[in-house]
């Protein structure tokens, strides 16, 4: 079945960069107004005269520069503090210039408070940017991973993932005025069902991409897990200017084991039980939702004690049943030459 490349994620705001001669994304003055808009800085009618003066002096420059004495004379201290928020995470942009430097720059020991949403989107737009060409819509929804938390099912040998906010918000509203008072009771909201993502109808996803209401069948040796490999591969090598293949497997049996990286919290602390040589129950080692080999296809990348040697990553959910992956971790920790990290 041909599958045609077509536009995706347009909430993304990847019409609102450009790229650079690196392939990065520049950081644009359309893509500061567009924070500059939200409602939470957007001035209304009974806005203050400071916050309206200091509106239209970002729209005209996003890159003007602004003191705290300017957001200061604001008289609402709600809006103030959130005027703060978004300058301090446009000074982070202007600063590196790049979607992609900046986030870069929040793991590598710099002190900046940023809203995990913000970091969140900076993901998503970046692989926006990393998976423009894609023509298989299981790599996009396998990369939904990275910046979406995912509600994860199983059972009767299944293993399903589900994005968290579209779930909620469907168990919410499902019922109507009674769903939203079930939610508010506490009382267990009802079963959501999504459509299952497949082979078969995953060209739907095209048009569907924004609603990011698709479920997706992770168990091992699904097309999923492949597509998520596929996706780690093109951010380590957007990022590193690196090569590895990635392959999804069942267990982990390597005497050489010698290095691994969790892809989120839990998986770095079970993986960390495991190497160490501690002992593991077997509800802890139900939580692992995939693993994968990473292979370096060029050995000099890697520092000398790793070279000719498998890492190992792991995925699993939490105690929530939830899975937040930390993408970050495949930038941080890999075994690479001090050149290269």
């Amino acid at each position: 079945m041909s599958i045609l490349v077509e536009d995706f994620w347009k909430s993304a705001g990847f019409h609102l960069v450009e790229r650079d001669e690196n392939g990065w994304l520049k950081v644009t003055a359309d893509y500061l107004k567009a924070y500059f808009t939200r409602p939470e800085i957007h001035p209304v009618e009974e806005s203050c005269d400071a916050e309206h003066a200091l509106f239209e002096k970002l729209m005209d420059d996003p890159f003007a520069k602004i003191s705290d004495a300017d957001v200061s004379t604001i008289k609402d201290q709600d809006t103030a503090d959130n005027y703060r928020v978004i300058i301090g995470f446009r000074d982070l942009l202007a600063e590196h210039g790049t979607i992609e430097g900046s986030y870069a720059s929040l793991f590598k020991g710099e002190v900046i408070s940023i809203p995990p949403m913000f970091i969140d989107q900076l993901v998503h737009l970046i692989l926006r940017n990393i998976l423009e060409d894609v023509d298989d819509p299981m790599q996009l929804r396998a990369a939904e991973l990275f910046f979406r938390e995912q509600v994860v099912t199983t059972g009767d040998d299944q293993l399903m993932l589900a994005d968290q906010e579209i779930v909620e918000m469907k168990s919410e509203s499902g019922f109507g005025g009674l769903g939203q008072l079930l939610a508010e009771s506490g009382t267990p909201a009802r079963e959501v069902s999504l459509d299952v993502m497949t082979d078969d109808n995953k060209s739907d996803y095209w048009k569907r991409s924004d609603q990011f209401d698709m479920a997706v069948d992770f168990r091992f040796t699904q097309l999923a897990q492949d597509a998520l490999g596929r996706v780690v591969e093109k951010w380590i090598s957007h990022f590193l200017g690196i090569k590895t293949r990635i392959q999804a497997m069942k267990s982990i049996k390597d005497e050489k084991w010698s290095w691994h990286v969790g892809c989120d919290l839990e998986s770095t602390r079970i993986l960390n039980a495991l190497y160490n040589g501690e002992t593991v129950g077997e509800n802890e080692l139900l939580k692992i939702l995939a693993l994968y080999r990473l292979e370096f296809l060029e050995a000099n990348d890697v520092v000398d004690t790793m070279q000719g040697k498998n890492v190992y990553l792991g995925m699993a959910m939490n105690a929530e049943r939830r899975l937040v992956m930390k993408p970050q971790n495949l930038l941080t920790n890999l075994p690479l030459r001090p050149s290269l990290a």
